[in-house]
Protein backbone atom coordinates (compact mmCIF):
# COMPACT_ATOMS: atom_id res chain seq x y z
CA UNK A 1 0.00 0.00 0.00
CA UNK A 2 1.27 3.49 -0.82
CA UNK A 3 2.15 5.97 1.91
CA UNK A 4 -0.70 8.27 0.91
CA UNK A 5 -3.21 5.42 1.06
CA UNK A 6 -1.87 4.23 4.42
CA UNK A 7 -2.16 7.74 5.81
CA UNK A 8 -5.68 8.17 4.44
CA UNK A 9 -6.68 4.81 5.92
CA UNK A 10 -5.19 5.75 9.30
CA UNK A 11 -7.06 9.06 9.33
CA UNK A 12 -10.33 7.30 8.48
CA UNK A 13 -9.89 4.48 10.99
CA UNK A 14 -8.92 6.66 13.94
CA UNK A 15 -11.04 9.70 13.14
CA UNK A 16 -8.01 11.62 14.32
CA UNK A 17 -5.30 13.89 12.92
CA UNK A 18 -3.04 13.32 15.94
CA UNK A 19 0.50 11.98 15.61
CA UNK A 20 2.16 11.03 18.90
CA UNK A 21 5.88 11.71 19.08
CA UNK A 22 8.09 9.26 20.95
CA UNK A 23 10.86 11.44 22.42
CA UNK A 24 12.11 9.55 25.49
CA UNK A 25 14.25 12.09 27.35
CA UNK A 26 16.30 9.92 29.69
CA UNK A 27 17.39 12.99 31.66
CA UNK A 28 13.80 13.32 32.87
CA UNK A 29 13.50 9.68 33.94
CA UNK A 30 13.73 8.86 37.66
CA UNK A 31 17.39 8.40 38.60
CA UNK A 32 16.93 4.69 39.30
CA UNK A 33 15.75 4.05 35.73
CA UNK A 34 18.38 5.95 33.76
CA UNK A 35 21.07 3.27 33.57
CA UNK A 36 19.11 0.68 31.59
CA UNK A 37 18.18 1.47 27.97
CA UNK A 38 15.52 -1.22 28.13
CA UNK A 39 13.49 1.20 30.25
CA UNK A 40 13.29 3.45 27.18
CA UNK A 41 11.67 0.63 25.26
CA UNK A 42 9.24 -0.08 28.10
CA UNK A 43 8.37 3.61 28.40
CA UNK A 44 7.64 4.02 24.68
CA UNK A 45 5.63 0.81 24.45
CA UNK A 46 3.43 2.03 27.30
CA UNK A 47 2.72 5.24 25.37
CA UNK A 48 1.97 3.20 22.24
CA UNK A 49 -0.45 0.95 24.13
CA UNK A 50 -2.19 3.92 25.76
CA UNK A 51 -2.70 5.89 22.54
CA UNK A 52 -2.64 3.46 19.63
CA UNK A 53 -6.43 3.33 19.22
CA UNK A 54 -6.69 7.12 19.20
CA UNK A 55 -4.02 8.32 16.77
CA UNK A 56 -3.18 8.15 13.08
CA UNK A 57 0.62 8.04 13.48
CA UNK A 58 3.57 7.50 15.79
CA UNK A 59 6.78 9.48 15.30
CA UNK A 60 9.89 8.28 17.16
CA UNK A 61 12.72 10.84 17.17
CA UNK A 62 15.90 8.91 16.43
CA UNK A 63 18.29 11.18 18.36
CA UNK A 64 16.74 10.29 21.71
CA UNK A 65 17.64 6.66 21.06
CA UNK A 66 20.98 7.01 19.26
CA UNK A 67 22.43 9.35 21.90
CA UNK A 68 22.22 6.64 24.55
CA UNK A 69 22.99 3.63 22.36
CA UNK A 70 19.37 2.49 22.19
CA UNK A 71 19.04 1.90 18.44
CA UNK A 72 18.15 -1.75 19.04
CA UNK A 73 15.41 -0.65 21.41
CA UNK A 74 14.13 1.69 18.70
CA UNK A 75 14.05 -1.24 16.28
CA UNK A 76 12.02 -3.21 18.83
CA UNK A 77 9.60 -0.31 19.34
CA UNK A 78 9.06 0.09 15.60
CA UNK A 79 8.46 -3.64 15.24
CA UNK A 80 6.03 -3.49 18.17
CA UNK A 81 4.07 -0.64 16.60
CA UNK A 82 3.79 -2.50 13.29
CA UNK A 83 2.61 -5.68 15.01
CA UNK A 84 0.32 -4.14 17.65
CA UNK A 85 -1.15 -1.31 15.57
CA UNK A 86 -0.52 -2.18 11.91
CA UNK A 87 -2.95 0.48 10.68
CA UNK A 88 -1.11 3.33 12.42
CA UNK A 89 1.46 5.12 10.28
CA UNK A 90 5.06 4.96 11.50
CA UNK A 91 7.12 8.11 10.85
CA UNK A 92 10.84 8.13 11.65
CA UNK A 93 11.80 11.64 12.73
CA UNK A 94 15.42 11.77 11.56
CA UNK A 95 15.63 14.98 9.48
CA UNK A 96 18.25 13.42 7.22
CA UNK A 97 20.05 15.40 4.55
CA UNK A 98 23.21 14.36 2.70
CA UNK A 99 24.72 13.69 -0.73
CA UNK A 100 23.22 10.99 -2.93
CA UNK A 101 25.13 7.84 -1.88
CA UNK A 102 24.89 8.69 1.80
CA UNK A 103 21.24 9.66 1.45
CA UNK A 104 20.57 6.24 -0.07
CA UNK A 105 21.98 4.63 3.07
CA UNK A 106 19.85 6.86 5.27
CA UNK A 107 16.82 5.79 3.23
CA UNK A 108 17.72 2.14 3.81
CA UNK A 109 18.08 2.84 7.52
CA UNK A 110 14.63 4.40 7.76
CA UNK A 111 12.70 2.06 5.52
CA UNK A 112 14.53 -1.26 5.95
CA UNK A 113 16.14 -1.22 9.39
CA UNK A 114 13.29 0.55 11.17
CA UNK A 115 10.47 -0.32 8.79
CA UNK A 116 9.14 3.24 8.77
CA UNK A 117 6.33 4.27 6.45
CA UNK A 118 7.86 7.73 6.13
CA UNK A 119 10.88 9.73 7.25
CA UNK A 120 11.54 13.43 7.81
CA UNK A 121 14.28 14.95 5.64
CA UNK A 122 16.12 18.25 5.23
CA UNK A 123 15.99 19.76 1.70
CA UNK A 124 19.03 22.05 2.08
CA UNK A 125 21.22 19.89 -0.19
CA UNK A 126 18.70 19.92 -3.03
CA UNK A 127 16.62 17.50 -5.03
CA UNK A 128 19.34 14.90 -5.60
CA UNK A 129 19.67 14.45 -1.83
CA UNK A 130 15.93 13.68 -1.59
CA UNK A 131 15.66 11.33 -4.56
CA UNK A 132 16.75 8.15 -2.69
CA UNK A 133 13.87 8.70 -0.28
CA UNK A 134 11.31 9.84 -2.84
CA UNK A 135 12.10 6.98 -5.21
CA UNK A 136 11.49 4.27 -2.61
CA UNK A 137 8.16 2.67 -3.61
CA UNK A 138 5.33 2.98 -1.13
CA UNK A 139 7.24 5.20 1.29
CA UNK A 140 6.71 8.82 2.29
CA UNK A 141 9.27 11.63 2.31
CA UNK A 142 8.33 14.41 4.72
CA UNK A 143 10.35 17.52 3.89
CA UNK A 144 11.15 20.28 6.39
CA UNK A 145 9.48 23.46 5.18
CA UNK A 146 8.60 25.92 7.98
CA UNK A 147 9.75 24.44 11.25
CA UNK A 148 8.34 25.18 14.69
CA UNK A 149 11.54 26.28 16.45
CA UNK A 150 12.04 29.91 17.43
CA UNK A 151 15.10 30.40 15.20
CA UNK A 152 13.55 29.00 12.04
CA UNK A 153 13.11 32.44 10.45
CA UNK A 154 16.88 33.00 10.27
CA UNK A 155 17.06 31.16 6.95
CA UNK A 156 13.54 29.97 6.16
CA UNK A 157 12.20 33.52 5.81
CA UNK A 158 15.00 34.77 3.56
CA UNK A 159 13.71 36.14 0.27
CA UNK A 160 14.42 34.07 -2.84
CA UNK A 161 13.25 35.62 -6.12
CA UNK A 162 10.53 37.55 -4.33
CA UNK A 163 9.25 34.90 -1.93
CA UNK A 164 10.34 33.41 1.38
CA UNK A 165 12.58 30.36 1.18
CA UNK A 166 10.01 28.15 2.93
CA UNK A 167 7.48 29.05 0.22
CA UNK A 168 10.03 28.09 -2.43
CA UNK A 169 10.41 24.74 -0.68
CA UNK A 170 6.63 24.29 -0.71
CA UNK A 171 6.45 25.22 -4.38
CA UNK A 172 9.25 22.82 -5.29
CA UNK A 173 7.52 20.07 -3.34
CA UNK A 174 4.30 20.62 -5.26
CA UNK A 175 5.86 21.06 -8.69
CA UNK A 176 8.89 18.73 -8.62
CA UNK A 177 9.25 16.39 -5.67
CA UNK A 178 5.66 15.17 -5.75
CA UNK A 179 6.29 13.92 -9.28
CA UNK A 180 9.22 11.78 -8.09
CA UNK A 181 7.52 10.18 -5.11
CA UNK A 182 5.10 10.54 -2.24
CA UNK A 183 5.99 13.85 -0.66
CA UNK A 184 4.69 15.66 2.42
CA UNK A 185 5.85 18.75 4.31
CA UNK A 186 6.63 19.81 7.87
CA UNK A 187 5.10 23.14 8.90
CA UNK A 188 5.07 24.13 12.57
CA UNK A 189 1.85 24.76 14.47
CA UNK A 190 3.55 27.84 15.91
CA UNK A 191 3.19 29.58 12.52
CA UNK A 192 -0.49 29.27 11.48
CA UNK A 193 -0.33 32.15 8.98
CA UNK A 194 2.61 30.53 7.20
CA UNK A 195 0.80 27.18 7.33
CA UNK A 196 -2.11 28.75 5.45
CA UNK A 197 0.30 30.11 2.82
CA UNK A 198 1.92 26.71 2.35
CA UNK A 199 -1.47 25.01 2.11
CA UNK A 200 -2.50 27.41 -0.66
CA UNK A 201 0.55 26.29 -2.66
CA UNK A 202 0.55 22.52 -2.11
CA UNK A 203 -3.19 21.82 -2.28
CA UNK A 204 -4.09 18.54 -0.60
CA UNK A 205 -0.52 17.36 -0.01
CA UNK A 206 -0.21 15.99 3.55
CA UNK A 207 1.39 18.33 6.09
CA UNK A 208 2.91 17.19 9.37
CA UNK A 209 2.34 19.93 11.94
CA UNK A 210 4.60 19.68 15.03
CA UNK A 211 4.61 22.13 17.91
CA UNK A 212 1.24 21.38 19.49
CA UNK A 213 1.23 21.77 23.26
CA UNK A 214 4.55 22.61 24.93
CA UNK A 215 5.78 24.74 22.02
CA UNK A 216 2.59 26.78 22.02
CA UNK A 217 0.82 25.57 18.88
CA UNK A 218 -2.99 25.61 18.93
CA UNK A 219 -5.03 22.78 17.40
CA UNK A 220 -7.93 25.01 16.35
CA UNK A 221 -5.56 27.40 14.59
CA UNK A 222 -3.92 24.49 12.79
CA UNK A 223 -7.27 23.20 11.55
CA UNK A 224 -8.33 26.63 10.32
CA UNK A 225 -5.03 27.25 8.55
CA UNK A 226 -4.04 23.87 7.24
CA UNK A 227 -6.98 21.52 6.81
CA UNK A 228 -8.44 21.49 3.31
CA UNK A 229 -10.46 18.42 4.21
CA UNK A 230 -10.59 15.66 6.83
CA UNK A 231 -7.42 14.02 5.51
CA UNK A 232 -4.89 16.78 4.88
CA UNK A 233 -2.92 17.65 8.04
CA UNK A 234 -1.45 15.67 10.91
CA UNK A 235 -0.83 17.46 14.20
CA UNK A 236 2.07 16.14 16.25
CA UNK A 237 2.47 16.25 20.03
CA UNK A 238 5.47 14.83 21.85
CA UNK A 239 6.42 16.51 25.12
CA UNK A 240 2.99 16.71 26.74
CA UNK A 241 2.06 13.14 25.94
CA UNK A 242 5.40 11.78 27.12
CA UNK A 243 5.40 13.76 30.35
CA UNK A 244 1.95 12.50 31.29
CA UNK A 245 3.00 8.91 30.73
CA UNK A 246 6.35 9.40 32.43
CA UNK A 247 4.71 9.88 35.82
CA UNK A 248 3.76 6.22 35.84
CA UNK A 249 7.00 4.80 34.53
Amino acid sequence: MSFYKRLDSAWTRSGSMLCVGLDPDVARFPQTLRGDVNNIEKFCKEIVDATGDLVCAFKPQIAYFAAVGAEKQLENICEYIRARFPDVVLILDAKRGDIGDTAALYAREAFERYGADAVTVNPYLGTDSLEPFLSTPGKGTIVLCRTSNAGSSEFQSLQVSGEALYLRVARTAAETWSKIGECALVVGATYPAELAQVRSIVGTMPILVPGIGAQGGDVDAVIRAGATGPHSSTASQSTGTSTTSRRGL
